[in-house]
Parts: C-alpha cells; sequence; structure tokens
C-alpha cells in the first residue's frame, strides 16, 4: 500500500508547488477511495502530507521573496480557534456530509479562482520582492478562522480557500498568492495534525511516510515549474483542478453512496 501512494505523493505534491493549493482535495479522494482509509484517516493523513508538499514548494518562493509574512501570521493566529472547532465538528458528521460539503466549498472557491484569473492581463506577472498589499486586519482575521475551520472540519491545509481569498479579497498577485498561501498551509496543517492526533484520531505511519517523501519530491518540482507560467494560466489551473475534483466528489455522495468506511 506504501509503494502504491508514492506516485500519487509526487502528483499531490506537484500541484501544491505549483498552484499553492490542491494538494488536499487530491489527497482525501485518494487515500479514501484508492488507498482505503476511512474519512478520519484520511483527513489526518492528508494533513501530514500536505504540510510536507507545502514546505518543499514553499522554499523556492520564499527565496524569490514572494511570501507576504504579515499576512501569513495573521492567518495563521486566527486559525487555531476554528482549528479546533472544526475538527470537534468533524467528529460528529458522517463522512458523506464532510464530502458533500467539501465539493461545496471547492466549486466557490474555483468559481472566484477563476474570474480573478481571466481579469488579469496574461503577464501580469509581479517582480520578486514585491511590496505586499497592506495588511487588512479585520478581513485577515475571519479569512483565517474560516480556513481554520475547514482544515479541522475536512483535513485540509485550506489551499483552495487561502488563493482565492487572498487574490480576490486582498488584491495580491495570484503568484504572490501562491507563495503566501503555502507559508500558510504549512503552520496550519501541523496545527491540525497536532488537534487531530490530541483527539485521538490514528494515521498509518508507513503510508504517511512514503506519501509525505514523495510529495516533497513533487512539491520541489512544482515550484520549479511555476516560475514558468504566467499568472492566469495558474490561476485557471488551479481552478480546473479543483472542479474536476469536486465534480468527482459530488456524483460519490450523491450516487456511490459517499465514500468507504463513512459513517
Amino acid at each position: 500500500m506504501a509503494l502504491a501512494a508514492i506516485p500519487f505523493g509526487i502528483a499531490i505534491g506537484i500541484a501544491v508547488g505549483l498552484l499553492g493549493g490542491g494538494g488536499s482535495v487530491l489527497a482525501v479522494p485518494v487515500l479514501v477511495y484508492v488507498l482505503g482509509q476511512d474519512v478520519e484517516s484520511a483527513t489526518t493523513i492528508s494533513l501530514v502530507v500536505v504540510a510536507a508538499a507545502a514546505v518543499a514548494g514553499g522554499y523556492r518562493y520564499a527565496l524569490d521573496r514572494r511570501v507576504c509574512w504579515r499576512h501569513a501570521g495573521a492567518f495563521t493566529v486566527a486559525a487555531v480557534p476554528g482549528i479546533v472547532a472544526g475538527t470537534a465538528l468533524g467528529d460528529v458528521v458522517s463522512g458523506s456530509a464532510l464530502v458533500a460539503g467539501f465539493a461545496v466549498v471547492m466549486l466557490a472557491a474555483a468559481a472566484a479562482t477563476w474570474r480573478k484569473a481571466s481579469a488579469s492581463e496574461p503577464l501580469d506577472d509581479d517582480e520578486p520582492g514585491h511590496t505586499c498589499p497592506a495588511l487588512r486586519l479585520g478581513r485577515d482575521v475571519a479569512a483565517g478562522l474560516l480556513v481554520g475551520l475547514l482544515t479541522g472540519f475536512f483535513g485540509v491545509g485550506g489551499g483552495f480557500v487561502i488563493v482565492p481569498t487572498l487574490a480576490v479579497a486582498l488584491s495580491f498577485s495570484i503568484r504572490s498568492a501562491i507563495g503566501t498561501s503555502l507559508a500558510i498551509i504549512t503552520t496550519t496543517s501541523i496545527l491540525g495534525v497536532v488537534v487531530h492526533l490530541g483527539t485521538g484520531r490514528t494515521l498509518d505511519l508507513e503510508l504517511t511516510l512514503a506519501m509525505g517523501a514523495a510529495c516533497v519530491a513533487g512539491g520541489l518540482l512544482g515550484a520549479r515549474w511555476s516560475a514558468r507560467v504566467a499568472q492566469r494560466a495558474l490561476g485557471r489551473g488551479f481552478a480546473a483542478l479543483v472542479v474536476a475534483v469536486a465534480a468527482y466528489l459530488v456524483v460519490s455522495a450523491a450516487f456511490l453512496g459517499g465514500p468507504p468506511a463513512s459513517s
């Protein structure tokens, strides 16, 4: 099972490094439907492997000074109570309901990202070391709480919400939103793992290590590729990825009885 996770881990890492998110929207379905994990274990493992990919991918963006650390800090601090609340809520909601709710949120985020990318000029790329948008504490805190709730509830790093929030609500360029998203994902995912394990959830250690190592390799590769892709293509690619996975989850929840081993 661990060997089977490696190619999926590489693909997930590439998605995270290239698009600043999307790792969790791939990891949870793969872990549940392909690798046979129950929903609760899958959400915990997802947080570990997404954190690994985010660290690897974010390193390149940090070197290029495309991470806005003030925004990342505000998001992370605000996310903590949301993670605790989301984890508690996730323990009392069925797996099918989790998947269906996950898909709805994904579609909304994809639509916002597509609109932002379509409104941008194809070559509207920010320069490394650009000045970050002004810190809007109220918006940053509200967005951080939401991301924390989703992190605890769905077992996601939150990139599929963070990137649209930064790009649309806080006027980031797509590329800067991706870099900052990776910094936020790293911390919120690690916090999510701590909370999940603290509530008694477990994970398959061999599977997690294999998939996590593969995600690191993919994350480094994805970040390298990202530097060669225009912002419009990055934004549209992110939106298309999220829509594809959301559509699959909607079909699963509505017609296939939800995820295996769901309660």
